[in-house]
This record gives C-alpha cells, sequence and structure tokens, in this order.
C-alpha cells in the first residue's frame, strides 16, 4: 500500500468521524492505530513508522484545524499510557508519567511518531476516561479512554490499509425514563 493511499484513507476517516460526532474546541480524539495492521501483518509484528507517519498526517491536522486535542495510544507494553499535547495535560489536569514511546520495543509506531511530531509531547497514564471520540485502526482497544456512554459510528470507510478500523462518539446518558424528553441534538 502507497503511504499517499494511507494519509488520504486516514483524512477521509477522521473527517468522516468530526461530521457526526458534533465535537468542540479542547475536545479529545483518542487514536489507536497498529502500524503492523495497516500492512498487513498482525497487530505488534511488523511496527512501521513510515505508515504510522502517513497516519498522522492524515488526522492530526485536521484535529489541530478543529483545535481538537490528539491523544496517541501507546502499545500494551506502556499500559495502553498516551502521548498528549503538554497544553491538552494543563488543560485536562491529567498527570504525567516517565516514559519514551519507541517503535519497536515499547508505545509502537504511531505513538513515537506523535512524540517525536507533537510540539511538546508528554506521556499520560491515564486521561480518565474523557475522550469524545476515537478512531482504533487494526483492534488497538481505545474505549477504556472513552466516556462512559460510546456510540459506534460507521463511516464509508471500513480500513485505513489492511487494518480493519472502528470509529466511535461519546454521548451523554439517558435520565429520566420513558416520561423524559431528550435533546435531540445530544444523541
Amino acid at each position: 500500500m502507497k503511504l499517499d493511499e494511507i494519509t488520504k484513507q486516514s483524512n477521509q476517516a477522521v473527517k468522516e468521524l468530526l461530521d457526526v460526532a458534533r465535537l468542540h474546541k479542547n475536545s479529545i480524539f483518542v487514536i489507536g492505530c497498529s502500524s503492523s495492521e495497516i500492512l498487513g501483518s498482525q497487530i505488534g509484528t511488523a511496527t512501521n513508522l513510515d505508515s504510522a507517519g502517513a497516519v498522522y498526517d492524515g488526522i492530526i491536522p485536521v484535529l489541530r484545524e478543529h483545535g481538537i486535542f490528539a491523544a496517541a495510544q501507546c502499545c500494551e507494553h506502556l499500559n495502553r499510557a498516551l502521548v498528549v499535547e503538554k497544553s491538552a495535560m494543563d488543560y485536562y489536569g491529567f498527570e504525567q508519567v516517565n516514559a519514551i514511546p519507541q517503535p519497536n520495543h515499547a508505545g509502537g509506531a504511531f505513538a513515537t511518531v506523535c512524540y517525536e511530531r507533537f510540539d511538546e509531547p508528554v506521556l499520560v497514564e491515564s486521561i480518565n476516561q474523557k475522550a469524545d471520540a476515537g478512531i482504533d485502526i487494526g483492534g488497538t482497544m481505545i474505549g477504556m479512554h472513552m466516556h462512559g456512554v460510546v456510540v459506534p459510528v460507521r463511516i464509508s470507510l471500513r480500513k485505513i490499509g489492511e487494518a480493519p478500523i472502528i470509529c466511535a462518539r461519546h454521548r451523554p446518558k439517558y435520565v429520566g425514563g420513558q416520561r423524559a424528553i431528550y435533546d435531540e441534538n445530544l444523541l
């Protein structure tokens, strides 16, 4: 797969998800990305910085344009810690931890690329389930970072490269039972 095609698919996916997710400035968008799966290999077996960089090029500029914070999930060897901008950590009061993601050891290619390219990258152990939307590229299990009520979002793409994708957004909990009337803009 050509890198420009991965960038194009990533860009299309994030734009379609943002069209549905109704995020606001300073929302958190979590990205889990297996560069191995993008290339058609099993997660964790063919780490590739180039394909991770292509995903970064497709997603991060769009999020920045909308004033949305990106949270790049590391692999399980760093307990799925997240790379965020220091400004996101400060805004939300997250606690910084000390590790630097590595592509082949602990962290993964996408987290490594984000750590290298963010303006002021920091690693946080948790974003305290504050993600408002996200994309899971290749079965990386981003759900632990999302708000309590998550709605799957179907977009026109099913894969980025060879990796299956799952998109999700948060919605407020319903309260009040059958007598309640709900705000259609929050559904």
